[in-house]
Protein backbone atom coordinates (compact mmCIF):
# COMPACT_ATOMS: atom_id res chain seq x y z
CA UNK A 1 0.00 0.00 0.00
CA UNK A 2 2.81 2.45 0.83
CA UNK A 3 4.59 1.62 -2.42
CA UNK A 4 1.38 2.31 -4.29
CA UNK A 5 0.95 5.58 -2.41
CA UNK A 6 4.45 6.76 -3.34
CA UNK A 7 3.87 5.76 -6.97
CA UNK A 8 0.59 7.69 -7.01
CA UNK A 9 2.31 10.67 -5.42
CA UNK A 10 4.95 10.71 -8.15
CA UNK A 11 2.27 10.49 -10.83
CA UNK A 12 0.27 13.29 -9.24
CA UNK A 13 3.31 15.51 -8.92
CA UNK A 14 4.18 14.93 -12.56
CA UNK A 15 0.77 16.25 -13.52
CA UNK A 16 1.76 19.63 -12.13
CA UNK A 17 4.54 19.73 -14.72
CA UNK A 18 8.06 20.95 -14.24
CA UNK A 19 8.00 23.86 -11.85
CA UNK A 20 9.23 27.26 -12.89
CA UNK A 21 12.89 28.07 -12.29
CA UNK A 22 12.25 31.70 -11.32
CA UNK A 23 11.94 32.31 -7.59
CA UNK A 24 12.20 35.01 -5.00
CA UNK A 25 15.30 35.12 -2.82
CA UNK A 26 15.85 37.42 0.13
CA UNK A 27 19.44 37.12 1.36
CA UNK A 28 19.09 40.20 3.55
CA UNK A 29 16.15 38.63 5.40
CA UNK A 30 17.62 35.20 6.05
CA UNK A 31 17.08 34.23 9.68
CA UNK A 32 19.62 31.40 9.44
CA UNK A 33 21.67 31.51 6.22
CA UNK A 34 22.52 28.29 4.43
CA UNK A 35 24.67 27.62 1.36
CA UNK A 36 22.89 27.65 -1.97
CA UNK A 37 23.19 24.05 -3.24
CA UNK A 38 24.96 23.44 -6.56
CA UNK A 39 21.78 21.88 -7.96
CA UNK A 40 19.50 24.63 -6.61
CA UNK A 41 18.33 25.61 -10.11
CA UNK A 42 17.37 22.08 -11.09
CA UNK A 43 13.91 21.71 -12.62
CA UNK A 44 12.02 19.19 -10.51
CA UNK A 45 8.58 17.74 -9.85
CA UNK A 46 8.24 19.36 -6.43
CA UNK A 47 9.59 22.28 -4.43
CA UNK A 48 9.00 23.21 -0.81
CA UNK A 49 7.06 26.50 -0.85
CA UNK A 50 7.25 28.95 2.07
CA UNK A 51 4.44 31.49 2.40
CA UNK A 52 5.34 35.18 2.59
CA UNK A 53 2.78 37.19 4.59
CA UNK A 54 2.55 40.51 6.45
CA UNK A 55 3.11 40.43 10.22
CA UNK A 56 1.30 42.43 12.86
CA UNK A 57 2.97 45.80 13.22
CA UNK A 58 5.81 44.89 10.83
CA UNK A 59 4.35 44.25 7.38
CA UNK A 60 6.57 42.17 5.11
CA UNK A 61 9.80 44.03 5.62
CA UNK A 62 10.05 44.74 9.33
CA UNK A 63 13.07 43.27 11.06
CA UNK A 64 12.93 39.85 9.43
CA UNK A 65 9.16 39.53 9.14
CA UNK A 66 7.79 36.48 10.91
CA UNK A 67 7.50 34.51 7.68
CA UNK A 68 11.32 34.34 7.51
CA UNK A 69 11.74 32.40 10.79
CA UNK A 70 14.28 29.57 10.34
CA UNK A 71 14.64 30.57 6.67
CA UNK A 72 16.31 29.16 4.64
CA UNK A 73 18.23 26.54 6.63
CA UNK A 74 15.14 24.72 7.91
CA UNK A 75 13.72 24.43 4.40
CA UNK A 76 16.94 23.19 2.81
CA UNK A 77 17.63 20.61 5.51
CA UNK A 78 14.05 19.36 5.42
CA UNK A 79 14.01 18.86 1.65
CA UNK A 80 17.17 16.78 1.95
CA UNK A 81 15.11 14.42 4.06
CA UNK A 82 12.31 14.43 1.49
CA UNK A 83 14.87 13.56 -1.20
CA UNK A 84 16.35 10.69 0.81
CA UNK A 85 13.18 9.19 2.27
CA UNK A 86 10.76 9.42 -0.66
CA UNK A 87 10.84 9.02 -4.43
CA UNK A 88 9.65 12.59 -4.97
CA UNK A 89 11.95 14.47 -7.31
CA UNK A 90 12.42 17.43 -4.97
CA UNK A 91 14.34 20.65 -5.55
CA UNK A 92 17.08 21.36 -3.04
CA UNK A 93 16.07 25.03 -2.68
CA UNK A 94 12.83 26.38 -1.25
CA UNK A 95 10.34 28.62 -3.05
CA UNK A 96 9.12 31.84 -1.42
CA UNK A 97 5.49 32.47 -2.34
CA UNK A 98 4.07 36.00 -2.15
CA UNK A 99 0.31 36.10 -1.54
CA UNK A 100 0.12 39.44 -3.34
CA UNK A 101 0.96 37.67 -6.59
CA UNK A 102 -0.73 34.74 -8.33
CA UNK A 103 2.36 32.62 -7.79
CA UNK A 104 0.70 30.55 -5.08
CA UNK A 105 -1.29 28.71 -7.75
CA UNK A 106 1.94 27.17 -9.06
CA UNK A 107 2.74 25.39 -5.79
CA UNK A 108 0.27 22.79 -4.47
CA UNK A 109 1.85 22.57 -0.99
CA UNK A 110 2.61 25.72 1.03
CA UNK A 111 4.19 26.02 4.49
CA UNK A 112 3.54 28.99 6.80
CA UNK A 113 5.62 29.49 9.95
CA UNK A 114 4.97 31.74 12.99
CA UNK A 115 1.34 32.28 12.01
CA UNK A 116 0.71 33.58 15.51
CA UNK A 117 2.00 36.87 14.07
CA UNK A 118 0.45 36.97 10.61
CA UNK A 119 -2.03 39.62 9.56
CA UNK A 120 -3.64 38.77 6.24
CA UNK A 121 -5.53 41.40 4.30
CA UNK A 122 -9.01 40.57 3.04
CA UNK A 123 -7.60 40.24 -0.48
CA UNK A 124 -4.86 37.84 0.67
CA UNK A 125 -7.37 35.80 2.67
CA UNK A 126 -9.63 35.49 -0.38
CA UNK A 127 -6.72 34.34 -2.54
CA UNK A 128 -5.60 31.78 0.03
CA UNK A 129 -9.17 30.45 0.27
CA UNK A 130 -9.39 30.15 -3.52
CA UNK A 131 -6.03 28.35 -3.66
CA UNK A 132 -7.12 25.83 -1.02
CA UNK A 133 -10.52 25.17 -2.55
CA UNK A 134 -8.86 24.56 -5.92
CA UNK A 135 -6.89 21.69 -4.37
CA UNK A 136 -4.02 23.43 -2.57
CA UNK A 137 -2.76 22.52 0.89
CA UNK A 138 -1.46 24.72 3.71
CA UNK A 139 0.67 23.54 6.63
CA UNK A 140 1.07 25.94 9.56
CA UNK A 141 3.70 25.57 12.27
CA UNK A 142 5.61 27.20 15.13
CA UNK A 143 3.05 29.23 17.02
CA UNK A 144 2.29 28.83 20.68
CA UNK A 145 -0.20 29.55 23.41
CA UNK A 146 -3.49 31.37 23.68
CA UNK A 147 -2.45 34.79 22.38
CA UNK A 148 -0.81 33.50 19.21
CA UNK A 149 -3.74 31.16 18.60
CA UNK A 150 -6.11 34.14 18.72
CA UNK A 151 -3.94 36.08 16.27
CA UNK A 152 -3.80 33.08 13.94
CA UNK A 153 -7.56 32.66 14.19
CA UNK A 154 -8.29 36.30 13.34
CA UNK A 155 -6.78 35.84 9.87
CA UNK A 156 -7.84 32.22 9.35
CA UNK A 157 -11.46 33.11 9.99
CA UNK A 158 -11.21 35.58 7.14
CA UNK A 159 -9.94 32.74 4.97
CA UNK A 160 -12.68 30.30 6.06
CA UNK A 161 -15.39 32.05 8.10
CA UNK A 162 -17.72 29.07 7.60
CA UNK A 163 -15.40 26.12 8.25
CA UNK A 164 -14.56 24.89 11.76
CA UNK A 165 -11.11 24.01 13.04
CA UNK A 166 -11.20 20.50 14.49
CA UNK A 167 -8.83 18.00 16.06
CA UNK A 168 -7.43 15.49 13.56
CA UNK A 169 -8.52 11.99 14.58
CA UNK A 170 -5.82 9.38 15.10
CA UNK A 171 -7.10 7.27 12.20
CA UNK A 172 -7.00 10.09 9.64
CA UNK A 173 -4.98 9.13 6.56
CA UNK A 174 -2.67 12.11 7.03
CA UNK A 175 -1.11 10.29 10.00
CA UNK A 176 -0.64 7.06 8.03
CA UNK A 177 0.00 7.88 4.38
CA UNK A 178 3.72 7.01 4.66
CA UNK A 179 4.62 6.78 8.35
CA UNK A 180 2.23 5.59 11.04
CA UNK A 181 2.24 8.52 13.44
CA UNK A 182 0.35 6.90 16.28
CA UNK A 183 2.89 8.19 18.80
CA UNK A 184 2.92 11.96 18.49
CA UNK A 185 4.42 14.30 21.04
CA UNK A 186 5.48 17.89 21.45
CA UNK A 187 8.48 18.84 19.32
CA UNK A 188 10.27 21.73 21.06
CA UNK A 189 12.29 24.41 19.39
CA UNK A 190 15.87 25.31 20.14
CA UNK A 191 14.59 27.52 22.99
CA UNK A 192 14.40 24.35 25.09
CA UNK A 193 18.14 24.50 25.70
CA UNK A 194 17.98 27.83 27.50
CA UNK A 195 14.45 27.66 28.98
CA UNK A 196 14.43 24.00 30.02
CA UNK A 197 10.77 23.84 28.93
CA UNK A 198 9.48 21.88 25.93
CA UNK A 199 6.68 24.42 25.48
CA UNK A 200 6.47 28.17 24.88
CA UNK A 201 4.17 30.68 26.58
CA UNK A 202 1.11 28.79 27.85
CA UNK A 203 1.19 26.30 24.97
CA UNK A 204 1.74 23.24 27.12
CA UNK A 205 -0.26 20.72 25.07
CA UNK A 206 0.60 20.04 21.40
CA UNK A 207 -2.46 20.20 19.17
CA UNK A 208 -2.86 18.57 15.75
CA UNK A 209 -5.76 20.35 14.11
CA UNK A 210 -7.18 20.86 10.64
CA UNK A 211 -9.77 22.48 8.42
CA UNK A 212 -11.54 20.03 6.10
CA UNK A 213 -13.40 20.51 2.83
CA UNK A 214 -16.89 19.18 2.13
CA UNK A 215 -15.49 15.82 1.00
CA UNK A 216 -13.34 15.23 4.07
CA UNK A 217 -10.02 16.36 2.60
CA UNK A 218 -7.72 18.39 4.83
CA UNK A 219 -7.21 21.89 3.44
CA UNK A 220 -5.19 23.34 6.33
CA UNK A 221 -3.06 21.22 8.69
CA UNK A 222 -2.39 23.17 11.89
CA UNK A 223 0.57 22.30 14.13
CA UNK A 224 0.03 24.33 17.31
CA UNK A 225 2.30 24.41 20.38
CA UNK A 226 5.22 22.78 18.59
CA UNK A 227 8.14 23.85 16.42
CA UNK A 228 8.76 21.38 13.59
CA UNK A 229 10.69 24.02 11.64
CA UNK A 230 13.27 24.30 14.41
CA UNK A 231 13.64 20.52 14.42
CA UNK A 232 14.37 20.57 10.68
CA UNK A 233 16.73 23.51 11.12
CA UNK A 234 18.73 21.98 13.99
CA UNK A 235 18.61 18.30 13.02
CA UNK A 236 22.37 18.55 12.36
CA UNK A 237 23.07 19.84 15.89
CA UNK A 238 24.44 16.92 17.97
CA UNK A 239 22.69 18.05 21.15
CA UNK A 240 19.28 18.32 19.47
CA UNK A 241 17.50 15.01 20.21
CA UNK A 242 17.11 12.67 17.25
CA UNK A 243 13.67 11.64 18.56
CA UNK A 244 12.32 15.16 18.05
CA UNK A 245 13.94 15.65 14.66
CA UNK A 246 12.72 12.28 13.39
CA UNK A 247 9.10 13.00 14.26
CA UNK A 248 9.31 16.44 12.64
CA UNK A 249 10.61 14.96 9.39
CA UNK A 250 7.98 12.21 9.40
CA UNK A 251 5.16 14.67 9.97
CA UNK A 252 6.35 16.96 7.18
CA UNK A 253 6.76 14.07 4.74
CA UNK A 254 3.33 12.66 5.59
CA UNK A 255 1.74 16.07 5.04
CA UNK A 256 3.41 16.50 1.65
CA UNK A 257 2.41 13.03 0.46
CA UNK A 258 -1.12 13.58 1.74
CA UNK A 259 -1.35 16.89 -0.11
CA UNK A 260 -0.16 15.25 -3.32
CA UNK A 261 -2.52 12.27 -3.16
CA UNK A 262 -5.76 13.72 -1.77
Amino acid sequence: MRGRTLWLASLTLACFGVLAAQRLRFPDLEDNPAPFPPDGHEKTEFAFARLMYPSIGRGYWGWRGSWTTDYPKADRQFVQGVRRLTRIHTRSVEEVVDLDSDKIYDWPFVYAVEVGHWDLTDQQAAKLRDFLLRGGFLMTDDFHGTYEWDVFLASMQRVFPDRPIVEIPDDDEIFHVVYDLDERFQVPGIQYFYSGRPYEQDGIEPRWRAIYDDKGRILVAICHNMDLGDAWEWADLPRYPERWASLAYRVGINYILYAMTH
